[in-house]
């Protein structure tokens, strides 16, 4: 059955993969015929994800992209790929008269300097394809919207969106896409560390003209969008999807 969106006979590498977007992205990929390697800090928890994949030959890492040395030896073990989905990422709510050096390098660090130097050490040890796909999980927050005690995760975000433009015109003439998903808010392991109350996370819900929060699934589902053969025109593109939030 013809299917622009299918992934047979790609490989796709996806960063935090342990839970959540990364999760979903790597699992739906799989249904997709997609050859997946998966990246984590988390032995446990990237093992919950792997044994989730569906078919054979899939490939698990574990790595902590903050770390030069442990990013070497990941791309040494890493096969040559069709397609980088840069997902990791950590959120970190602090105000702005509250910023540190220490909280604004560690969010940085992991949110924006790991997945663009990991992007340029791809490129730069010729581990992807021609007319292969870069995709970034970004964020509403820092693109479209601002929240209060948000403004170190918005800033390394902005930075991202900003990233993907400039990439996209300088790797086209390798016909390397590079593109950026950006949701509200998604059902996540996020929501359950005990900022939020549920009754909070209800309230705020009631923004979004849908009613409810994104699936990480729907976000997977834009992410493949972007890595497959249906988005061969599309680089430098931000694709939002926030359940109609930005529309008011």
């Amino acid at each position: 059955m013809y299917n622009p969106f299918s992934l047979k006979g790609k490989t796709i590498f996806i960063t935090g993969a342990s839970s959540g977007i990364g999760r979903a992205t790597a699992i739906e990929c799989s249904k997709l015929g997609a050859t997946v390697v998966i990246t984590g800090r988390n032995k446990e928890r990237l093992n919950e994800t792997y044994t989730q994949l569906e078919g054979n030959g899939h490939i698990q890492l574990i790595a902590d992209l903050n770390k030069t040395q442990e990013i070497e030896k990941l791309l040494s073990n890493l096969p040559v790929i069709d397609g980088c989905v840069n997902n990791a990422g950590i959120v970190k709510t602090t105000l702005t008269s509250f910023i540190t050096n220490e909280a604004l390098n560690e969010v940085m660090q992991t949110n924006t300097i790991a997945p663009i130097l990991l992007t340029q050490q791809l490129i730069k040890k010729k581990k992807l394809k021609a007319g292969s796909s870069i995709v970034f999980t970004s964020s509403i927050s820092g693109v479209s919207i601002a929240l209060l005690g948000n403004v170190l995760y918005s800033t390394s975000k902005g930075a991202i969106n900003g990233f993907v433009k400039n990439a996209a015109l300088d790797l086209a003439t390798k016909k390397i896409r590079v593109n950026s998903v950006t949701p509200g808010m998604v059902e996540t392991a996020i929501l359950n560390d005990g900022t939020i109350s549920n009754e909070q996370l209800k309230e705020d819900m009631k923004k979004y003209p849908l009613k409810r929060y994104g699936k990480p699934e729907e976000v997977a589902y834009a992410i493949i969008y972007l890595l497959s053969d249906a988005s061969a025109w599309v680089t430098g593109t931000n694709l939002l999807i926030d359940g109609g939030l930005t529309l008011q």
